[in-house]
């Protein structure tokens, strides 16, 4: 399994502003383990990853996932103390914008005389809210926003952070409830450009992304606390769960 991680990362495409990724993310851990005693950091992944079809890419395999429980859980996170590593997917729900229209920049705000912009009554309470809790939370220095789009990023991302907090040991935390893709095309059999429509069918073989929790949890950040998640649409694997748990109570 390790030589399978190492490979996937050895040959994935280098990730863009490492640099200064890995700043801010050791400048947040700074901040938070040296405050007031230190603050627990939860790290909270969000959304879903895409799988590239094309190394430029023009059509990618995206896994599903709005970003809500991610978003709701950070918001909780830091209203319960806790400082937050927000790794989600571009586009996906974001904290403290839960409440608030899909299009929150035309549907929130009003231009009644041509000359000022501003708040739609009926958004006010929604809109003031999402703005103090998110602009008090950063300037606390509790909440870090990190975006990723494809299974390289995320899981680039995801090493990185957690490397960084091993040594904030049990004060820190993995949730992680991002859908990860469970099959990728590896990066050196991709071809560069746009796959062309006019060569007929497609065939794609996808090779299996190698389960990064187990070495998360012994190698990456041992004393950390994990929590994970898993969608299950078939009832009977989810009936023989529900019969094992009952079996070992």
């Amino acid at each position: 399994m390790e030589d399978e991680i190492s490979s996937f990362f050895e040959s994935s495409p280098p990730l863009k502003n490492m640099k200064e990724i890995t700043e801010k993310l050791n400048q947040f851990i700074e901040l938070n383990s040296s405050s007031q005693g230190g603050r627990r950091i939860a790290c909270v992944t969000s959304g879903g990853t895409t799988v590239p079809l094309e190394q430029r890419c023009v059509r990618y395999i995206d896994n599903f996932s709005s970003g809500n429980r991610g978003a709701a859980s950070t918001e909780n996170f830091v209203k319960a103390g806790y400082a937050v590593i927000f790794l989600y997917r571009r586009g996906t729900c974001q904290p403290y914008c839960r409440s608030l229209p899909d299009d929150p920049f035309l549907e929130c705000f009003e231009f009644p005389d041509n000359t000022n912009i501003q708040v739609h009554k009926s958004h006010l309470e929604a809109v003031e809210m999402a703005v103090m809790d998110q602009q008090a939370a950063v300037a606390e220095g509790r909440l870090l926003k990190l975006p990723f789009s494809t299974i390289y990023e995320y899981l680039q991302m995801l090493r990185l952070i957690a490397t960084a907090l091993k040594d904030v040991g049990p004060c820190s935390m993995f949730y992680l409830a991002a859908a990860v893709s469970d099959f990728y095309v590896p990066w050196e059999s991709m071809t560069e450009h746009k796959i062309e429509s006019g060569s007929g069918p497609l065939d794609i073989r996808l090779a299996q992304v190698p389960k990064m929790l187990s070495i998360l949890r012994s190698n990456w950040a041992p004393k950390a606390f994990c929590i994970s998640f898993k969608v299950n649409l078939s009832l009977s694997i989810l009936y023989s769960l529900l019969c094992y748990f009952s079996e070992i109570r």
